[in-house]
């Protein structure tokens, strides 16, 4: 009877569970659900019947629908079947380790290992090879898996440099330094690691990699980019920014997205093969976790072909980027600091940045509204991302629905 009375005065007004589902149950009256598509990934979207111009969408280079990269896929499927297993047991096909090699070639490196998502590459580069007293040094402005993998590593020691800021990042640099006179509790002292997004994909700019090699090589530090939106764009015939900058060699740790500009699905590591072998041997995302499918893998391997073959795609993407980048400014657009196919049309206000992206969905175009916590407060702005797989005409269709949405919002 006492433990009964007991248990009954140390109860909450209402049972941690209930209370749970309670919030989760008021939450809902705040869900937002995605437009369902029902087409391929183009450079038109069907979505309720209807045609809509895809101007959010990082398929640069227009993969995501060729008829190559399909046949690929299909001719695979056809001999191999569909899926894999564990890289570690009998999940390594022959087309990984074709894919992989491909790829370190394509990127210039000694060697290269893949992931299902780029997200799943960041945390075993950072996790595998870092620990909670080494050092991480990051731009501000990084993606959210970059933060998850310092995050999940357990990182003790960490600094964030403002966005692009090289004193800011010689600042922590040196404070880093000092951290590193101190051994770790096996002896070693602790790494330094430097980690930046290669093409920050709010903004559309690019990381200053010439000056944050510089300052890795003067203060002793590793260097990582996660460079998913650069991959397939910048660089000769889309090498990316490590080859945009001349830095071959340089650069530690390269990260890379099979999603965007390569259209399918996946992330990789390229590195120098001793590093490869670390994440071969030890990556938990990579040891406990299944492997790419044959038709991913299959298509992924075509259009790294294709790539090596012509720099055609890369050329047209590039041209639709000048001839929308020159529309978007004579038309009197503010565009920040954009020098990608990541162009932000700078509006500030949240709710003029929501409804002009409504305006535009109405005028048959779909471009997304980026607000706070994406961006911070006050830099709202509706993001449009190029393809290859526009036509001038397409092109010339955005143009119009900007110019008239902007014209009803009188800006």
């Amino acid at each position: 009877v006492e433990s009964q009375r007991r248990h009954r005065s140390f109860c909450p007004a209402m049972a941690t569970t209930a209370k749970f589902w309670s919030k989760l149950t008021a939450a809902q009256a705040h869900k937002t659900l995605p437009r369902v598509i029902n087409s391929g990934q183009g450079a038109h979207l069907d979505i309720g019947g209807k045609a809509y111009l895809n101007f959010c969408s990082s398929h640069y280079l227009g993969f995501a629908e060729h008829p190559r990269l399909k046949k690929a896929a299909q001719d695979a499927i056809e001999r191999y079947g569909l899926g894999t297993g564990y890289r570690t047991l009998t999940g390594t096909h022959a087309l990984h380790t074709e894919l992989e090699d491909k790829i370190a070639h394509f990127k210039g490196t000694e060697a290269a290992v893949c992931f299902t998502s780029a997200y799943a590459a960041n945390a075993s580069a950072v996790q595998t090879i870092v620990g909670k007293d080494d050092i991480v040094i990051s731009d501000q402005l990084n993606h959210a898996s970059i933060i998850d993998a310092v995050r999940v590593a357990g990182v003790q020691n960490k600094f964030a440099y403002a966005h692009s800021d090289m004193t800011d990042l010689e600042s922590k640099l040196v404070a880093a330094s000092e951290l590193q006179k101190t051994p770790k509790p096996n002896g070693e002292h602790p790494l330094i690691l430097i980690v930046t997004d290669g093409v920050f994909s709010m903004d559309g700019d690019l990381a200053n990699l010439p000056k944050i090699v510089e300052l890795a090589k003067k203060y002793d530090a590793l260097t990582m980019v996660d460079d998913a939106h650069g991959e397939g764009v910048l660089g000769k015939g889309g090498r990316g920014l490590v080859n945009h900058f001349g830095l071959e060699g340089e650069v530690d740790i390269e990260i890379g997205s099979l999603s965007k500009a390569f259209s399918v699905m996946g992330g990789f590591i390229a590195a120098k093969q001793p590093l490869i072998d670390c994440y071969l041997m030890q990556a938990r995302q990579r040891l406990f976790s299944i492997a790419l499918t044959i038709p991913d893998t299959a298509a992924l391997l075509e259009a790294v072909t294709m790539l090596s073959e012509s720099e055609h795609l890369v050329q047209k993407l590039w041209r639709n980027v000048d001839y929308l980048r020159k529309g978007f400014t004579d038309l009197g657009f503010d565009i920040g600091k954009s020098e990608t196919p990541i162009i932000p049309i700078m509006l500030g206000n949240e709710d003029l940045a929501k409804a002009f992206s409504a305006k535009l969905y109405e005028e048959g175009v779909f471009a997304s509204a980026i607000c706070f916590p994406m961006v911070p407060k006050g830099t709202a702005r509706v993001r449009v991302i190029v393809s290859a797989s526009f036509s001038q005409k397409d092109c010339d269709a955005g143009l119009a629905a900007f110019k008239k949405v902007g014209a009803e919002l009188s800006l």
